[in-house]
C-alpha cells in the first residue's frame, strides 16, 4: 500500500489518516507504518460510534474492515485519497466505489488495485531475497 502511494506522490507527514480495521496482518501493521511516515493515524472499525465523522475528517482514508461498502462515498472529504484493501465476495470492497469516487483525489479499485500490487511487492520481495540467496 505504502508503494501505491508513494508512486502517486501522496504525501503523508501530517495529514490525517483513518484506518477503518483492526485487524493484526492489515489494519494494525499499515497504521503503524503510516505513522512512521508522520502521518496522524486514527484506528476505527465496524462498531465505531460516529464512524462516518472520522472518516469526513480524513485527509486519506485506509478501508480494511472487511464489510461490503462499509465506508459510504458521502463520507469521504473532498479531495481525499481512498485506499480500498477490503475484499469481499461478489469483488466488492470496503468503500462504495462510484460515489467515493466522485469526491476523492486518487482512490483504488476492487479487484485491481491493492491486491495485485501486494503480489508484485511480494513477488519482487522473494526476488531479492533469492539473489541474495545466491550471492552468498
Amino acid at each position: 500500500m505504502l508503494r501505491l502511494l508513494d508512486a502517486y506522490d501522496v504525501s503523508l507527514s501530517g495529514k490525517d489518516v483513518v484506518v477503518v480495521g483492526r485487524s493484526p496482518i492489515l489494519g494494525k501493521p499499515v497504521g503503524m507504518l503510516l505513522l512512521a511516515r508522520d502521518a496522524t493515524v486514527t484506528y476505527c472499525h465496524s462498531r465505531t460510534t460516529n464512524l462516518a465523522d472520522h472518516v469526513r475528517n480524513a485527509d486519506i482514508v485506509v478501508a480494511a474492515v472487511g464489510h461490503p461498502e462499509l465506508i459510504r462515498g458521502e463520507w469521504i472529504k473532498d479531495g481525499a485519497v481512498v485506499v480500498d484493501a477490503g475484499y469481499n465476495p461478489g469483488n466488492i470492497g470496503d468503500v462504495e466505489y462510484s460515489s467515493a469516487a466522485e469526491r476523492a483525489r486518487l482512490i483504488t479499485p476492487v479487484p485491481g488495485g491493492v491486491g495485485p500490487m501486494t503480489i508484485a511487492v511480494l513477488l519482487e520481495q522473494t526476488l531479492a531475497a533469492a539473489k541474495a540467496t545466491v550471492s552468498r
